[in-house]
């Protein structure tokens, strides 16, 4: 019975490699005391001697007479994929997104999280590249600076000041990636073990992404004006957050936006608890109106906020941003040259800002904003004569966040559809308190082709 699992003995094993496993447990470093180990985990003292015994008979940890047990060797390497419970494959924030990335091009997607390619400003960027070809050779060839093209930065302060958020260059960092920008701010704010909230439920990769800086998650109940604020307040008490990761503006999953109310009653509870926010304003191009952000209301003091051009623009030219207090835009410069030797591509941010500083940009999205109006009005009538709702309709953007007739469990379906070459996002691989498994995700400019509400409409016969 090696590993002990389904027993309690075996949970206490399993406890302990998850431990070494994140680097919360590291060679030289005494395990807790049998006693104190007990009571952490809510068993008998005896069940933790026999633990300790198994996994020093299988050479895990070593006794050193006296003293204790330590663990055996090297610290193994750091495996996303194993740290924590281990979820169904199907519901993996890891999984999901490789299949999502990996499948070829002609497979339909609608639990992707981006725009087909012929939605995106094709004519724009070929002419943004041809007119870069044409600098010098430096632009081309040599590194970046730290902080990244001034001319964008300078861009975006204008953009920012129309949104009301009064950021000039110097509170601008420019990165390789969104993702990058908030791997930079946990990097800068976060020691491991530190207490991370999330929106329940929320984007996967946030979630993914702080399993890679051994954080620990607390998810807070999302509603269709932003986080349940009495849940909020009670988690800043109980575990004192470092961080809270949310997207204000057409939230993702589930499209809401976040009410003035609620804005305000955030940022005083924040500024009670010393919590910093990191807000993601990926989506802002895709409102209609502009709604409350957060950085605005609190002018940038313990708002972060980041953003990138993934979805309005290319997701293959890579470039994304940091604006925040200058002095920690400072050492979030020095901390991009440690990892990335200097900031995104000066290809890739200069093809960003000559199309951004187009005229017909503002133009494009205009025109997204319109066929994915059109898009969401027939993916909800066809999902609704299956009998999927939406849990809101949301003002904007391309996802919609769908409850499932009773009894379906999303991640069944997903399983089924992908049998049929069709890739969902079941509701769990949002959700921290796994309680979503009866809503799918769905990207409505990802379903034009009829295949996928016939392999939809199947899948769901074949779990009844």
């Amino acid at each position: 019975m090696k590993g002990g699992r389904g027993t309690r003995t075996g949970e206490v094993m399993e406890a302990i490699r998850r431990k070494m496993a994140n680097g919360t447990l590291s060679p030289g470093e005494r395990l807790p005391s049998i006693r104190r180990f007990a009571a952490a985990m809510g068993v008998s003292p005896s069940t933790v001697v026999e633990a300790y015994d198994r996994l020093a008979a299988e050479g895990v940890i070593r006794s050193r007479p006296g003293s204790g047990f330590y663990p055996s060797g090297a610290v193994p390497p750091l495996a996303l994929a194993e740290m924590g419970p281990q979820p169904d494959r199907v519901i993996d924030p890891f999984w999901v997104s490789r299949q999502s990335l990996d499948t070829a091009a002609g497979m339909p997607k609608p639990g992707c999280g981006w725009l087909p390619a012929d939605w995106m400003p094709g004519g724009m960027i070929r002419k943004a590249i041809r007119g870069l070809a044409r600098a010098g050779d430096g632009l081309l060839v040599d590194y970046g600076g730290t902080r990244g093209s001034p001319d964008l930065r300078r861009l975006l302060a204008r953009q920012f000041a129309e949104e009301g958020i009064a950021a000039g260059a110097d509170r601008i960092l420019l990165t390789a990636s969104g993702t990058q920008a908030i791997d930079l701010v946990c990097r800068f704010l976060l020691r491991p073990g530190d207490t991370v909230l999330v929106d329940d439920p929320c984007y996967f990769n946030f979630q993914a992404l702080l399993r890679a800086h051994r954080a620990r998650i607390v998810g807070v109940p999302f509603t269709p004006a932003g986080p349940d604020i009495d849940r909020f307040t009670e988690a800043l008490a109980t575990h004192r957050p470092r961080l809270y990761i949310t997207n204000s503006a057409l939230h993702n999953p589930t499209g809401a936006t976040l009410s003035p109310q609620t804005a305000h009653r955030l940022l005083n509870a924040a500024a009670v608890h010393d919590l910093t926010i990191v807000e993601d304003d990926i989506f802002t191009g895709f409102e209609p109106e502009p709604s409350p952000r957060l950085a605005a209301l609190d002018g940038l003091a313990r708002v972060i906020r980041i953003g990138s051009f993934s979805k309005t623009l290319s997701a293959s030219i890579r470039c994304g941003y940091i604006a925040a207090r200058e002095d920690w835009v400072e050492a979030l410069a020095d901390l991009q040259v440690a990892t990335n030797f200097g900031g995104p591509s000066p290809v890739a941010a200069g093809v960003v800002c000559a199309v951004l500083g187009d005229g017909g940009y503002r133009r494009h999205l205009e025109a997204l904003r319109r066929r994915l109006a059109r898009a969401r009005r027939e993916a909800t009538d066809r999902l609704g004569a299956l009998g999927i709702r939406p849990w809101l309709m949301p003002r904007g953007g391309f996802y919609l966040w769908c409850r499932l007739p009773d009894g379906l469990d999303s991640a069944d379906v997903a399983r089924a559809a992908l049998r049929d070459d069709v890739v969902l996002a079941p509701g769990n691989v949002f959700s921290v308190s796994q309680t979503a498994s009866g809503f799918l995700r769905f990207n409505v400019a990802q379903m034009g082709e009829a295949r996928v509400f016939d392999v939809l409409e199947r899948s769901m016969m074949d779990r009844r």
